[in-house]
């Protein structure tokens, strides 16, 4: 089974995207911050991180910088899902390692069409 990683400050976000994310067959494990996913992410390599852009603490971009760094940081795919919708900040996304981005609000035609893009579905 394939494992995703949901990455957000807000647990409803988390709630919705496990939902979404298990009914298309992944496991779901869970980080409220930059810093408990990329321990988790040390820990279980998952194949999918869905990563918000605005954390407290470290942001998104953050993590993606220092995840592609990392021995094994390069295997999952990185898909931010944010409120951020200015075209250069979604560049910068995808240009410092993202592999995809999904805009807020989301759903699972959404979802699933992005991780059909990065070939997980």
């Amino acid at each position: 089974m394939k494992i995703c990683l949901v990455v957000d400050d807000s647990r409803v976000i988390r709630k919705v995207a496990r939902r979404i994310l298990e009914d298309l067959g992944f496991e779901v494990a869970e980080a409220a911050d930059g810093a408990e996913a990329l321990a988790w992410r040390r820990t279980c390599n998952p194949d999918a991180i869905l990563l918000d852009w605005n954390m407290p603490g470290m942001s998104g971009l953050e993590v993606v910088r220092q995840l592609r760094r990392e021995p094994g940081g390069l295997e999952p795919k990185v898909i931010f899902c944010s409120a951020e919708n200015e075209l250069a900040r979604i560049r910068e996304a995808l240009d410092e390692g993202a592999d995809d981005y999904i805009m807020k609000p989301f759903d699972g035609d959404i979802v699933a069409s992005k991780l059909a893009l990065v070939g997980l579905l």
